[in-house]
């Protein structure tokens, strides 16, 4: 999908930055990259290529994984570091908004130059590879690590995952694709086997990995599950006939930290490097090393497979630039304050600000934003969400606590916070002396809390709800949330607030939908949700509160009104069965036709967009079909700002898809009155369903339909074609 030239601003840029001719700083092809790694590979011995593929252990080096150096020929030691959103285990980094907050962006060049930033400085810190973008699709809503991925559909995850990797590889740094594959909740995530049919395997939880590797990803890390019994770094159809035989994937295979069960299986199955190399993560052992070794001379593995895994790694090493003039690591997880001091934040905090500000989104607005300073004498902040950790942001490890504002969910792809802007401190900032600003951030007792919104002009209401890795506990939620309810007396504190107060902004800081019993209270006049938005969260917010910023965020996931409309929960089981098939998302809810609450791709603006009627042009046929639709966008309203029109594809009724899926979309910035053309594209990639008895893409043929709009529900025009 394309949009045409005369779109402005992040179109425009995006289109220039995919247009413009290599430099000399951009990825090598793989085919040069290959042509290296197998010069130096072929110099090495048997015992040298398996150093390469082997971590030295947990916690016995500076980064949270490392591969072994070896000598004549000489190849570094690879530094492998997380996390999806910022350098883990650093000072002197940026915090920057988490992934799904970037989704929520719905903005291609911002996510890419969040990548690339990300880039610059894990390679500023002389690592080799980052762990991440994570695209585990947001399949349940209660999931724990859905926070660091790009939500509940697989274009969009296709799109931000793409320009995520583009961005780091850019500036010179592996990006690792993970986790791969249906590593989709964090209960039983090691104890637990995913059953998924081929077809919703292909449409739905590959199509992320498959963008990716057609945008050079140079690492994949497979999961800690099972898939249909067999562990992930050991499934021999996910990892050699799906992602390396069918994707053409060059890279490299590693393992999640921990996830090799076994030498020859994992081998064989396309396991290329073991991470962090422990059997059990702190032992002594390793299922590679002196075991590989052995395994190949014993003839259980070939040594043109242990070529093959070494060739792969000094590819992606090679591809990246990572010979000329790398930095010399200065990360130090085991002892931090011996690592050197360098300083790699440059101005990223501008970035993280805006995009916090863009991916904020407006669920709810009957006119009471954006706030006025001149008409307000008394602001009412009610609720812990809206201030700081009296022990600091960083006072719980990996961020495993719940005291508050949230910026940052817990576990692995964590970083440490430079500093942290809080609502209260954002806002205070903003209103200087302007207006009086009163406060109660204890959250359990609504009485106080109406009593504060009683004596304000607007009470903003803040609330959160929080979740991670399983490896970290918080208020009894392992990982996983234990419901999606508000946590911290949330609900309570709004309707108090809204008891007392006419003039009742809510605003959210979650890793993902939450339930909201009071949405319709006339009293709560606006919603606002801001998602986790990283070190400048209360900057963020207040450029959107007091409208320096139109908002234009999107929700990158389906908010229902009842629990029980979702189809997919966590559950505590070792088998797990996804019955749901095609039907994730806002697939289910238009296939069984239950209305949402905000839909997916749903936000509001200051302003007033209208669409034209949709035009059509089809040329060509059968794999080399394109199909264009055009649209006209004006901003009828006042005030300038940024619109995302939808595209959406109907199959044909043969095809057996769910009613409607995303296959495009553009961020187009208007001034108020003004009108721009928007140009979608579609071929092969977004016309096709998988075919599981020829195991191919194809193209259904009947009446497909187009339908453009603001959000899956708000389709302001649809077009049919036959194919």
């Amino acid at each position: 999908m394309r949009v045409v030239a005369s779109l402005l601003i992040t179109a425009g840029a995006f289109l220039g930055s995919c247009l413009a001719a290599p430099t000399s700083s951009d990825p090598l092809t793989w085919e040069a990259a290959y042509q290296k790694a197998n010069d130096l590979v072929g110099q090495m011995s048997l015992e040298q290529k398996v150093n390469i593929t082997t971590g030295t252990k947990w916690r016995r080096t500076k980064c949270v994984g490392n591969t072994y150096a070896i000598t004549e020929p000489d190849f570094p030691s690879l530094c492998l570091q997380d996390g999806p959103l910022g350098i883990r285990f650093a000072d002197n980094i940026t915090a920057g908004v988490a992934g799904i907050t970037a989704a929520s962006s719905w903005d291609k060049q911002a996510i890419r130059d969040r990548g690339r930033y990300m880039g610059q400085e894990f390679k500023g810190k002389g690592i080799h590879v980052q762990l991440g973008p994570s695209v585990d699709l947001l399949r349940a809503p209660d999931a724990g690590r859905i926070w660091e991925g790009f939500g509940e559909d697989p274009y969009l995850q296709g799109i931000a995952g793409t320009e995520t990797v583009l961005g780091i590889q850019g500036a010179g740094v592996v990006a690792t694709a993970k986790h791969y594959i249906f590593n989709n909740q964090e209960t039983n995530r090691k104890a637990s086997t995913s059953t998924v049919d081929e077809r919703t395997f292909h449409e739905i939880y590959l199509w992320p990995y498959a963008r990716m590797v057609e945008a050079g990803v140079g690492a994949v890390m497979c999961s800690y599950n099972e898939i249909d019994s067999i562990w992930a770094c050991e499934n021999e159809y996910t990892m050699n006939t799906v992602l390396k035989g069918e994707l053409d994937f060059k890279g490299y295979v590693m393992s999640d930290w921990g996830a090799t069960h076994s030498t020859v299986p994992a081998v064989n199955a396309g396991l290329d490097m073991t991470m962090p190399g422990d059997i059990i993560m702190g032992d002594n052992y390793t299922y590679f090393g002196q075991n590989l070794t052995d395994a190949v001379q014993n003839g259980d593995v070939t040594e043109e497979r242990v070529t093959d895994m070494a060739t792969r790694i000094v590819a992606a090493y090679y591809k990246m630039h990572q010979d000329k003039d790398y930095p010399e690591t200065t990360v130090n997880m085991v002892n931090r304050t011996e690592a050197p001091e360098v300083l790699v934040q440059a101005d990223h905090h501008k970035l993280v600000r805006s995009m916090g500000a863009a991916a904020t989104v407006l669920l709810k607005n009957d006119g009471v934003l954006p706030l006025k300073t001149d008409s307000i004498d008394t602001l009412a902040l009610i609720g812990s969400d809206a201030s700081d950790d009296p022990n600091g942001p960083n006072s719980c490890v990996s961020r495993g606590c719940s005291n508050g504002t949230i910026a940052m969910a817990w576990g692995s792809g964590t970083a440490d916070f430079p500093y942290l802007i809080t609502p209260h401190q954002g806002i205070q900032s903003r209103v200087g002396d302007d207006v009086e600003i009163i406060t109660n951030f204890w959250d359990w007792d609504a009485e106080a809390a109406a009593e504060t919104a009683r004596q304000a002009n607007v009470a903003l209401v803040f609330s959160n709800a929080d979740s991670g890795e399983e490896h970290i506990i918080v208020d009894g939620n392992v990982g996983d949330r234990n419901n999606i309810s508000l946590w911290h007396n949330g609900d309570a504190l709004i309707e108090a607030a809204a008891e007392a107060n006419e003039n009742v902004i809510v605003i959210i800081h979650s890793v993902g939908p939450v339930l909201m019993p009071w949405v319709d209270n006339p009293h709560v006049r606006a919603v606002v949700w801001s998602g986790v938005p990283g070190q400048e969260s209360g900057n963020s917010l207040a450029d959107v509160l007091f409208g320096d910023y139109n908002p234009s965020g999107r929700l990158p996931y389906t908010i229902a009104r009842n629990e029980e409309d979702y189809n997919v929960r966590v559950i505590n089981a070792t088998t797990l069965e996804y019955t749901e098939k095609l039907e994730v998302g806002y697939r289910h809810f238009d296939a069984n036709d239950i209305e949402p609450l905000f839909e997916f791709g749903f936000g509001l603006s200051y302003t007033k967009f209208d669409y034209s009627k949709v035009k059509l042009h089809t040329k060509g046929h059968g794999d080399k079909v394109r199909v264009t639709a055009s649209v006209e966008v004006t901003n009828t309203g006042d005030v300038d700002g940024a619109e995302i029109p939808q595209a959406y594809i109907s199959f044909p009724e043969s095809a057996g898809e769910p009613p409607k899926q995303l296959r495009g979309f553009e961020k187009i910035h208007l001034k108020a009155g003004n009108k721009s053309k928007v140009t979608f594209e579609f071929g092969k990639t977004e016309l096709s369903i998988w075919d599981v008895d020829s195991h191919e893409w194809v193209i259904p043929s009947g009446e497909f339909a187009v339908h453009v709009g603001a959000s899956s529900r708000d389709i302001r025009d649809s077009v049919s074609f036959t194919l």
